[in-house]
């Protein structure tokens, strides 16, 4: 069946924080790109790789990997807030396959989402139930993690699921690239932070308030040149590109997770939702990366990358048929 995908970073600081104009019109223009893909492939199930900031996912229950067969979206940094059109259904048919794989992962028949679903749903397909919706979690914050490399297992499983679909599919990756924002760390916090990560749902009004304001605040320091946070690398998230694009994943399987922290910092794990959905594609056959836009955007506290890629036969198959119409349009001339 045929399958796509769009990895593209998120980040909460968007629309609050921005950087120059010219910038912020360039990565309109590279999603109104990826936008336009994913219309043209006319996807009738988004299958979705994100992470979670303390939103939905906490301590008192830290899975590796989590399907949710129903999810509501949290609304916080004032994306949409409610139920995702979840494909319960399509759900429970991958966590079957991923589980017989051999790759563990949990389901949720109430999984709470934050903007790392959200915005990649809205961004990209116009609405949180736009488009019915398996959301895969992928722990990217709270340690320990699962080594890299069960991540590609993780989408390879994935991918080989969706590949048995009498559907279009369409594989996105939210998160990344490099960036180390001030989301609290578990292990050496104090007792009141470590309470608020095992159990923080449902924050008042105020509560979610001041801790969005501390990231905005934060934004505007880094993009000032006044902050301690380490500082995004472009030559790392580069190279990461170039191996996502090349085809072949495996050398990621060397990767170790503090190897990840110390060249791109804390939350540049959230890149294992590429990693993620590019497995799921290869587990398609050899494809090819269609666009590639990245920025490093100190605003958005973010090494900010969009890409689309098609399985090889679907981009030929695509390339024919664009130059069968050129033809045709050519032969309507008069002469």
């Amino acid at each position: 069946m045929p399958v796509a995908l769009c990895a593209m970073s998120h980040s909460p600081l968007m629309g609050t924080n921005d950087p120059d104009p010219l910038v912020v019109a360039e990565v309109d223009a590279a999603f109104e790109h990826a936008r336009s893909f994913i219309r043209d492939f006319d996807p009738e199930l988004v299958v979705i790789f994100a992470p979670d900031h303390y939103n939905g996912v906490f301590y008192d229950m830290l899975p590796p990997f989590c399907i949710g067969s129903a999810a509501t979206s949290v609304g916080d940094y004032g994306t949409q807030a409610g139920p995702l059109d979840v494909d319960r259904d399509a759900a429970w048919d991958i966590a079957r396959a991923v589980l017989a794989s051999g790759v563990d992962i949990a389901v949720s028949e109430r999984m709470h989402v934050d903007h790392g679903f959200a915005q990649a749903l809205e961004l990209l397909t116009g609405s949180i139930t736009a488009i019915p919706t398996v959301p895969i979690f992928v722990n990217s914050v709270g340690e320990p993690m699962t080594p890299v490399s069960r991540i590609r297992l993780l989408g390879d499983a994935v991918g080989k699921a969706v590949s048995g679909m009498d559907r279009r599919v369409l594989l996105v990756g939210s998160g990344g690239l490099s960036h180390d924002p001030p989301v609290p760390q578990f292990f050496g916090a104090s007792p009141e932070v470590q309470a608020r990560l095992i159990d923080g749902r449902n924050p008042t009004a105020e509560q979610r308030s001041a801790r969005e304001q501390r990231v905005i605040d934060a934004g505007r320091d880094f993009a000032a040149g006044v902050s301690t946070m380490q500082p995004l690398n472009p030559k790392w998230d580069n190279h990461l590109l170039e191996v996502l694009a090349s085809g072949d994943l495996t050398p990621i399987d060397s990767w170790t997770n503090d190897w990840f922290v110390q060249q791109a910092g804390h939350s540049s794990h959230e890149v294992r939702t590429w990693i993620a959905a590019y497995a799921a594609l290869a587990a398609n056959g050899a494809y090819t990366v269609e666009s590639t836009y990245y920025r490093p955007i100190l605003e958005w506290i973010a090494g900010f990358g969009i890409t689309t890629a098609l399985p090889v036969t679907t981009a030929k198959a695509a390339t024919r048929l664009h130059q069968h119409s050129a033809l045709d349009l050519k032969a309507d001339e008069p002469s």
